[in-house]
């Protein structure tokens, strides 16, 4: 497992909602891939991935504005509409076509917006335990979002033991020590602790509702993968998402929650290194 502190994201793209911070892995005329991420991650949550798969391809990752090293702000705009608006001008920045694309959590929504309502163009996608159905949120994601401006008077210390408690539910192995404490460092600066509930606050169902009636139309090869132990979202809606999409794949991951990427990597980094290997 790697929980080195040298994951740095060292260019910076101005996007409509605030700078984002990304960087590129791999070499410059391979394949090109782009990692999102979900909620309330960042980038880091990628890195074993993206470094194994930099061996063939050329690996885009980035952190949401709002999360991670990207720029967070009060009055924000970090809805799911505005990040796949995001994405959808970042793949234009890099210069990518139609690149393949791999999201976990919030980032299948961001990337299915991106694709069904913006025009993103990709080879593939592969969806990692995606919110993409409703109905989505737990009670404690309903609870904060509900009353964002009470748990945001939080001191210090209270709010970064709820976040870490928040987070450290993600995984079903547990996180390593270092891990969990890179993963929650953002969301416990004076920035970040405004952020952590304004992009909960700012999250509805409705940003699902408004594409879900169309996975029906995607025309390219997705994958899906799922934590068979994920407790955030139940397994039984891969195998949903599986029906509604055509000839998607379903492949469950044994022994993983949510945090597929920190629970099992070298079992997800195999399926999506098969995944990504065919459509060469």
């Amino acid at each position: 497992m790697t929980t080195d502190r040298g994951w740095t994201l060292d260019q910076t793209f101005a996007g409509p909602t605030g700078a984002v911070r990304w960087t590129a892995l791999g070499a410059a005329d391979a394949p090109p891939v782009v990692l999102v991420h979900g909620t309330p991650f960042s980038s880091y949550v990628w890195r074993g991935v993206a470094r194994a798969l930099s061996r063939e391809h050329r690996v885009y990752v980035w952190d949401l504005p709002g999360y991670g090293a990207s720029e967070m702000r009060s009055g924000q705009d970090v809805t799911l509409a505005a990040q796949a608006q995001v994405l959808a001008e970042l793949l234009a920045h890099w210069g990518l076509d139609e690149p393949a694309v791999v999201a976990h959590d919030f980032g299948g929504a961001i990337s299915l917006r991106a694709h069904l309502l913006h025009g993103a163009r990709y080879e593939r996608l592969a969806l990692v335990d995606p919110v993409a159905l409703a109905p989505w949120g737990s009670p404690a994601y309903r609870l904060l979002g509900a009353n964002a401006d009470v748990f945001n008077q939080l001191p210090p210390a209270l709010h970064e033991a709820l976040v870490r408690a928040y987070v450290a539910s993600a995984s079903h192995r547990g996180l390593h020590p270092a891990v969990l404490d890179r993963l929650v460092e953002p969301w416990c600066t004076e920035e970040g602790r405004p952020a952590f509930y304004r992009q909960i606050e700012q999250n509805n169902q409705r940003f699902t509702d408004e594409v879900q009636g169309s996975y029906g139309e995607l025309a390219l090869p997705v994958l899906i993968c799922w934590g068979a132990d994920d407790t955030w979202i139940p397994v039984e809606r891969g195998h949903e998402l599986a029906e509604l999409i055509p000839g998607a794949e379903l492949r469950l991951v044994e022994g993983a929650g949510h945090l597929v990427q920190e629970d099992a990597p070298a079992e997800l980094t195999g399926e999506l290194s098969r995944f990504l290997r065919t459509g060469r």
